[in-house]
């Protein structure tokens, strides 16, 4: 990797010394400072102390106030550890600053047949998922957790998929049967039982009922699962059930080469398309030191919107739909068909382009793609003034949606809320406008923000966002620039397929990255992209080797679930239903 590159992504300087100068009083508790391309300070801290730094960050001035992500990896098969403390587990902690517009990673390392550490869901109160998380795919430990339980896989789950002893290959089992008894056995797992989570069954005589919400119940999304204590309409409290469609697409990544693990990246937010190649693809363009041409970014910047307003058009017409309302999903789906004709006629395909390339594009852009782009622009706008006025503006949806399930920004930022629904509570926090990256700093748009951080709001704010893709979109068609739809640089893949017939060393590059896949040198990188959901990123370590040592997937749907109980205590069920239409969440962007 050229210097170059690793000084672009590195943090500056005064990012780093900023973090130290935070954490002063803890200078003998900082084990090491590494050096990543994630552009962050990554500081690597003693176990004994995560809890007291971590609250510390917290309780500045223009705190570190999200804790973006945490996970884990397994460290001991990593070949390429140079100057890092020894483990066998890694446990990081991605925490986030609105105000200061600045992230940190601190990390703690962990040795031992036995890893643990302190739980921070003191701290953090949307820590609580993403360490059951790593207890259920590492097996680490969080110590006072208030019940730490499997997360995504079935309670009858025996190991830890994500360490590096566990099989990743349905081949390398034996083959799965389930006899009448171990159908019972799983049954009687998924049992709900209220003293497990500290509900009782009856107050003042009076017995409550538990009601199962999904997962077959539309407005659940069809694998999403909530038990309900109920008496009569009110909830008095409900435990989300996640882990129905998780189909471990993390593990994948660690089988996958670099390459071909694209098309994986379109099915976790399967409404987003490109969208989800995105993050991907910038993370290891960072690793492999590629700067695109900027032909590459106007086309990913235009295709992403393209997704964006074709995923909030499935949101506006469930939306209504969970409302009650049976019209608005048909006319939304209407001119979804309209952005898929544009979709599938640049890249080829609809859903699930996997169009995004390292270091470019699958091909150029095809002739008349202009016309095919400028009807859309052209159809939209009135369609959007149509569907606030008949549905926005509709009384009985006013009724169902104002001033329900509000929660503020303060709220938000500690249950990692992001996107939309962090904007509909008056912040203005956009990585397109806060950090931009693929050109975003180009383009002429607005960031829309509500007010009440309600229902209404959520519902709104994306109406307004898609009329600012609509302009992002213009801009694209009126400036595209010229030039080539791929970098020249030999871990671009596949290569220019003209430079392939012309040269024998482009042609040996082209067999080996498609029979073995690009090989790229040792680091870390991660690259934040604003996601239809929220933000979404991927955490990439090369190994030096042809595939991720550890790719995590941050996505936004995950912790906009774990917020519900602490929303809907004292609510009402039909709150509830509009609430989880509102949220925007699909279900593989949860589970992965």
């Amino acid at each position: 990797m050229s210097t170059d590159a690793l000084d672009r992504h590195a943090p500056a300087q005064s990012c780093i010394d900023r973090a130290l100068g935070l954490l002063d009083g803890f200078r003998e508790h900082i084990e090491h400072v590494q050096s990543t391309l994630t552009g962050l300070p990554v500081l690597w801290v003693r176990r004994e102390r995560i809890v007291e730094i971590l609250r510390h960050l917290k309780a500045q001035p223009a705190s570190f106030s999200m804790l973006y992500d945490l996970s884990a990896v397994d460290e001991r098969l990593r070949a390429h550890r140079d100057g890092l403390p020894a483990a066998d587990f890694t446990v990081f902690y991605h925490l986030l600053s609105v105000d200061r517009n600045e992230d940190l990673i601190i990390k703690v390392a962990l040795t031992g047949g036995d890893p643990n550490l302190p739980s921070v869901t003191g701290v953090f109160a949307n820590a609580n998922w993403y360490e059951r998380e790593i207890w259920d795919l590492f097996g680490i430990t969080a110590t006072g957790h208030p019940h730490l339980q499997r997360l995504l896989m079935p309670p009858t789950w025996h190991g830890h998929p994500l360490r590096k002893d566990y099989p990743a290959r349905a081949t390398e089992f034996d083959p799965y049967t389930l006899t009448v008894e171990g159908q019972q056995t799983e049954q009687e797992a998924l049992k709900f039982e209220p003293e497990a989570w500290g509900m009782q069954r009856e107050r003042d005589g009076s017995e409550f009922m538990f009601l199962n919400l999904g997962p077959n119940h539309p407005s659940a999304h069809g694998a999403f699962r909530i038990v309900l204590q109920l008496d009569g309409e009110e909830i008095i409290d409900c435990v989300p059930d996640i882990g129905y469609h998780h189909r471990g697409a993390e593990k994948m990544a660690e089988r996958q080469t670099w390459h071909s693990f694209i098309p994986y990246t379109d099915r976790i937010d399967y409404t987003g398309g490109v969208m989800n190649n995105l993050p991907y693809v910038l993370a290891v363009e960072k690793l492999a030191g590629i700067e695109v041409p900027d032909r590459v970014k106007t086309v990913r910047v235009m295709m992403a919107e393209m997704f964006r307003i074709s995923s909030h058009l499935l949101f506006l017409g469930t939306y209504l739909q969970d409302l009650g309302a049976m019209s608005p999903v048909f006319y939304s789906f209407t001119d979804r068909q309209r952005a898929y004709k544009v979709i599938e006629g640049i890249t080829g395909f609809r859903m699930h382009p996997a169009w995004y390339r390292i270091g470019g594009l699958a091909q150029d852009l095809p002739v008349g793609w202009q016309q095919l782009v400028q009807e859309f622009l052209d159809w939209m706008p009135p369609r959007l003034r149509e569907y606030e006025l008949a549905m926005m503006k509709n009384a009985l949806v006013r009724e169902r949606t104002r001033h329900v399930a509000a929660f503020s920004t303060p709220e938000a930022l500690e249950w990692g809320v992001t996107g939309p629904n962090l904007r509909a509570t008056g912040c203005n926090f956009d990585l397109r406008k806060q950090r931009p990256y693929s050109g975003y700093e180009n383009f002429d748009f607005e960031v829309p923000l509500g007010q009440h951080g309600d229902v209404f709001d959520r519902g709104q704010l994306r109406i307004e966002e898609m009329r600012q893709s609509l302009r992002i979109i213009q801009q694209c068609v009126d400036h595209m620039p010229a030039g080539d739809y791929k970098a020249d640089h030999p871990l671009t893949t596949p290569p220019p397929r003209e430079r392939m017939l012309q040269h024998i060393e482009t042609l040996i590059t082209h067999f080996l990255q498609v029979s073995w896949g690009p090989v790229l040198k040792p680091g870390e990188s991660l690259q934040m992209v604003e996601a239809t959901k929220g933000i979404n990123s991927y955490y990439l370590i090369s190994d030096g080797n042809n595939m991720s040592y550890r790719t995590r997937i941050r996505t936004p749907s995950f912790p906009h679930l774990q917020q519900i109980p602490s929303l809907m205590r004292g609510g009402f069920v039909p709150d509830m239903i509009a609430h989880l239409g509102s949220i925007d969440f699909v279900m593989a962007d949860v589970d992965r």
